[in-house]
């Protein structure tokens, strides 16, 4: 049966073909090697060695077309249809768990949502699931198990757990219900006069969010707002024009877009009154912010509307579309680019033109060109948004990342949690060196065996000095410079101590107050809310960063 259906399908496009037969016509090439395609299909289908599943075979070929595209154009077959639903409105019914891992072969809750079911029945960050209505998920992985940990709203769940020091496994009882994940996880004051607003996403309502934000610090006697980009990987561009409209007036141009289709060749402009087009601002960014969050940083930085700090944006100018397929399948596809106010497109990447070998490169400087913001200062096309203030990215020493890739920090912090019923509020919590030197004590005996970079490099150095037989002559130097550079974990413990202490500190405050506990313990060492925080103090620098040059 399958193969009639397919031989049906050939045949309509071979007789799809000699109705486009002509030469000159785009149409005639595209079907032509849809018939090609159809052929091939039938003949690896017919006559391959081993058995060949039609939608595996059929969904690599898709994918692979499209990946020569760009990264943004995808296909979604009707068994992903869910999941980008959630993905892109933030809905669906559950018990708000928001993030699980799969560690040493337990399957953890990482971050309980604050306000929904799971956290108000006690569920708590380290939790091991062990069964989900009577099912024993000890062996499953983390997406297998949060697929089953979703239903109807309404419905019940049994949630069975293993909590550190406890003796028994602990049972919950609780009903699903629908479940928004906020696009604005963070709202609060920073200091006396400086709140902050953490924008993660760009989902339905985001606008409505970060206004609702706005107001409520400036009620709360914010004089300067911090609105955090870092790290938002964009969403929807109308969300993204209802939140640049908060900052700059009604009638202001926000985004244009440009495609080869006429149709998406489209302005939007700033609709409503701002709620304020005033009060000093800091936009943060860094390299993991990118389209819809980098037409907002791009706005605000074309107006002169606020200060950019961080680092340099990911450079997402491409606008995609979703576009209905048979079978109640998608196709999200590529159609324009965006431009901001200045005329600017910061895509950072060139996908219509590529290198000999496939791969696409960044716009180099000598093709990027000079625009200027409203009050004439210069900015650049091409490249993501370049913050008006920049800090290097934070370096993550080699035992730190040790720490978070084994889950060390994470099950100290479980285990501090067990054995401390309460910390001091998540702004003030400090670990005492009493503290820290009890995790050197828990974590000393621990598989911390790991190479420095310049260790790895002094041997990349041996291995060529071997091959290009010079390694007699340098021997004694190389074995110097392995004595010097050797690690040993106890003197990193202390090396870095002030790092690991920072990150430790986070991780222990979430325990308790989950992700604002996060946030707002990082408030004294996060590099780029301390430079806002100066820069407010200081206005006439403000000011001056956004004057003509």
């Amino acid at each position: 049966m399958k193969k009639k259906a397919l031989y049906l399908l050939i045949a309509v496009v071979t007789i799809s073909t000699v109705a486009f037969n002509s030469p000159d016509d785009h149409y005639f090439e595209v079907m032509k090697n849809l018939e090609i395609f159809g052929s091939l299909f039938k003949e690896v289908n017919t006559y391959y060695v081993d058995e060949v599943s039609p939608n595996e075979l059929m969904n690599e070929g898709i994918n692979s077309m499209l990946n020569s595209l760009d990264p943004y154009t995808n296909y979604i077959p009707e068994d992903q249809i869910e999941d980008y639903r959630i993905m892109t409105t933030g809905q669906y019914a559950g018990i708000g768990i928001e993030t699980i891992t799969r560690e040493d072969g337990k399957t953890l809750i990482t971050m309980p949502m604050k306000g929904f079911v799971g956290e108000k029945s006690g569920l708590l960050i380290g939790d091991q699931i062990l069964k989900i209505d009577g099912n024993d998920v000890t062996n499953k992985g983390g997406a297998e198990v949060s697929q089953l940990l979703k239903g109807q709203a309404g419905t019940s769940l049994e949630l069975v757990i293993q909590r550190v020091n406890s003796d028994k496994p602990l049972t919950f009882k609780m009903v699903r219900e629908k479940i928004s994940t906020s696009n604005v996880p963070y709202l609060g004051m920073v200091t006396a006069d400086v709140g902050l607003i953490q924008l993660t996403d760009f989902t339905y309502n985001a606008g409505k969010e970060v206004k609702d934000a706005l107001n409520k610090l400036k009620e709360q006697g914010a004089k300067n707002i911090i609105l955090d980009l870092r790290g938002n990987p964009g969403g929807l561009l109308g969300e993204a024009v209802n939140i640049a409209n908060l900052f700059v007036p009604k009638g202001s141009e926000i985004v244009s877009t440009k495609g080869k289709v006429k149709e998406w060749n489209k302005k939007y402009t700033a609709l409503n009154n701002a709620v304020d087009t005033e009060i000093p601002l800091a936009v943060l960014i860094n390299s993991s912010s990118a389209s819809a969050a980098e037409i907002v940083c791009g706005v605000i930085q074309d107006y002169d509307r606020g200060v950019l700090i961080g680092q340099n944006s990911f450079g997402k100018g491409l606008v995609q579309v979703t576009r209905s397929l048979s079978y109640n399948s998608k196709l999200k596809v590529t159609v324009a680019k965006y431009y901001i106010p200045s005329g600017r497109c910061i895509q950072a990447v060139d996908y219509t033109n590529r290198n000999p070998d496939g791969s696409v490169g960044k716009v180099p400087d000598s093709l990027r060109i000079a625009f200027k913001t409203k009050a004439e200062r210069v900015v650049f096309d091409g490249g993501g948004v370049k913050p008006d203030m920049e800090n290097e990215k934070p370096h993550l020493p080699q035992i730190l990342a040790v720490l978070y890739r084994k889950g060390l920090l994470f099950d100290y912090a479980t285990q501090f949690r067990a054995k401390n019923a309460s910390i001091a509020a998540a702004k003030d919590f400090k670990l005492s060196e009493a503290q820290y030197q009890e995790f050197i004590k828990w974590v000393i005996n621990k598989d911390l065996d790991y190479k420095s970079r310049l260790e790895r490099t002094i041997e990349n150095l041996e291995k060529t000095a071997k091959e290009e037989k010079y390694f007699d002559d340098i021997k004694s130097q190389i074995a110097m410079l392995k004595e010097k550079t050797s690690h040993n974990k106890d003197v990193d413990l202390q090396k870095f101590k002030q790092e690991i202490k920072d990150e430790l500190e986070r991780e222990i405050a979430s325990r308790y107050y989950f992700a604002d506990g996060k946030m707002e313990a990082s408030f004294d060492d996060d590099i780029d809310i301390k430079t806002a925080i100066s820069l407010f103090k200081d206005g006439a620098k403000y000011k001056k960063i956004l004057s003509k040059q």
